[in-house]
């Protein structure tokens, strides 16, 4: 009874350290870990311990036995990936190193940015003796896009946040809350505060199309409507037209399947997640039947990965709809003909997958209209436009097409690739990054497990050679808006709204909400007050 990874695998790679027999690849540091959609289990060498599942943060394996008919057919893409990788020369892992040994006492770490990569890059630290963290984010809450950027109808996936939870307990661990470094304090003096500094405050714009149009009414960035959707609070005062037939999303990786979704999912089954109420009020009035994928490539080459395709294809509030004809080329591919084939309700609400098509401009009069599009062929390797444009009529258009980071104060900044410079996560001895702002918008959830190791190592090498000053100011002196306290108060606050309500938890969308949920029994906040 072999394990099976199914739709929700982080690749973080916890698994892979558990099992006894080396029966999950790509592993840390094998061809394919970071860039693979997502791990796999051997099922010839699986000797059905378990020991994986356990490990795993966000409930992905299985046996293979216990897969839903959803899930049926993760069994054959984990056994086809050994039928073409067999990894014939596997040794025993080696991926628990050695604990590292630090000689200098009371070494002070200061992390920028509370989401996946800076509380994996906390995790590592702690686990050396003598060092302590302080976890710095702007907002009153932590987790990043954990929080925020996972889709709420994706709670497996958001499981990752109860093993936040247990690195929040660790012994040297403290958060600063509602702290933005650059307004509320400057880098050079979280220099002089601690012996270094850990940037992963990761990407929160989205790239830009250059389109006419781009900045009608009704045209908007996915990055801003997940964001809503979310409960960010940033975003709780956005409003979107839902008031017509059609929407738009250009773009066709991960995060527009997950846009199309939430706009077509049947919003009863939305109130059972974890949604903002805002959003959840709007999608109920909402009269969008139809959400078109624009995709520039055919088929075989879009953007979204396997399993969440799998994913969108599981749903049974809407229909998929498959534009055009589908050569099958692989499990892709496979999954395309197989949706192009199933037979359709006209009282559903639609997604349509299309490809070969490439944006021209937004067209509207004051507002989104619509969106002019061209066809597309490859000829000797080129996609060239064949026939007249075309205009599909839609209300609202939204750009999926990439997430970008923004410069950070008091740092290099490589303006073409949006990232920080760096070696390995070492900007320079004393300064470090992990994350998005490190390597750019790529990966997993569990990836910033792996990226967040390598550059807390180059920090210890740089703390074992002497490379570290240490501090010359005082931590007191540094703002503390929100700690630890106050968000414990924020969360069990939405827990119990959740409870009440019969979801995972009623999150606080706005800065006020959430400062009063994290007010003490005397009506004042613990930390201390910020320099704002």
């Amino acid at each position: 009874m072999p394990y099976v990874i199914t739709q929700s695998c982080c690749a973080d790679a916890a698994c892979v350290v558990a099992c006894p027999v080396n029966a999950i690849h790509p592993a840390p540091g094998e061809p394919g870990f970071g860039s693979a959609e997502m791990l796999f289990v051997d099922p010839v060498t699986c000797v059905d311990c378990g020991a994986c599942a356990t490990a795993c943060p966000v409930n992905a394996l299985l046996p293979h036995t216990k897969l839903a008919p959803s899930q049926a057919r993760f069994e054959a893409i984990n056994a086809d990936y050994y039928a073409n990788d067999p990894h014939p020369n596997r040794t025993p892992l080696a991926l628990v190193p050695k604990p590292r040994q630090n000689a200098v006492p009371n070494v002070r770490v200061a992390i920028v940015g509370a989401g996946p990569a800076g509380m994996y890059a906390a995790d590592e630290l702690l686990k050396v003796p003598g060092i302590s963290v302080d976890v710095f984010d702007r907002l009153p809450t932590p987790h990043g896009l954990a929080r925020f950027g996972v889709a709420p109808d994706h709670g497996e996936t958001k499981r990752v946040i109860e093993l936040f939870h247990e690195i929040e307990q660790e012994k040297g661990f403290n958060y600063r809350l509602n702290v933005e470094v650059g307004k509320d304090v400057l880098h050079e003096q979280l220099a002089e505060a601690y012996h270094a500094v850990l940037y992963s405050v990761g990407a929160a714009t989205d790239r830009r199309l250059g389109l006419e149009g781009e900045e009608l009414p009704g045209s908007v960035s996915a990055t801003e409507f997940v964001a809503w959707y979310n409960g960010h609070p940033d975003a709780h005062s956005e409003d979107y037209p839902f008031d017509s037939e059609r929407a738009v999303v250009i773009g066709n990786g991960n995060v527009a399947l997950d846009v199309a979704r939430i706009l077509a999912t049947n919003p009863d089954h939305l109130a059972t997640t974890d949604i903002s109420d805002q959003a959840l009020a709007a999608l109920r009035d909402s009269r969008i039947r139809e959400i078109v994928i624009l995709g520039r490539r055919g088929p075989a080459d879009a953007a979204f990965t396997l399993p969440e395709l799998i994913g969108l294809a599981a749903v049974e509030d809407y229909d998929v709809v498959v534009d055009g004809d589908v050569e099958v080329t692989g499990q892709k591919t496979d999954v395309l003909a197989e949706l192009a084939a199933r037979p359709l309700h006209p009282e559903r609400r639609r997604i349509v997958l299309r490809f070969n098509t490439v944006p021209v401009r937004i067209v509207g009069d004051g507002r989104v209209e619509g969106i002019e599009v061209d066809r597309t062929e490859v000829l000797d390797g080129v996609a060239v436009a064949v026939g007249e444009p075309e205009v599909i009529e839609a209300g609202l258009v939204l750009r999926a097409v990439g997430y970008r980071a923004h410069a950070v104060p008091g740092l290099p900044f490589d303006d073409e690739r949006a990232v920080v410079p760096n070696e390995r996560g070492r900007v320079e001895p004393g300064t470090y990054v992990a994350g998005w702002i490190k390597r750019g918008p790529n990966g997993f959830l569990g990836t910033n497990k792996t990226c967040s190791q390598e550059t807390v190592e180059s920090l210890l090498d740089d703390l074992e050679a002497g490379r570290l000053a240490g501090p010359s100011a005082s931590i007191g002196a540094l703002p503390h808006e929100t700690g630890q306290r106050e968000w414990l108060a924020i969360d069990a606050a939405e827990r119990e709204a959740g409870t009440a309500a019969g979801r995972p938890r009623v999150k606080f969308t706005d800065r006020e909400s959430l400062l009063a949920a994290a007010t003490g029994p005397d009506g004042h906040r613990h930390g201390r007050k910020s320099r704002r």
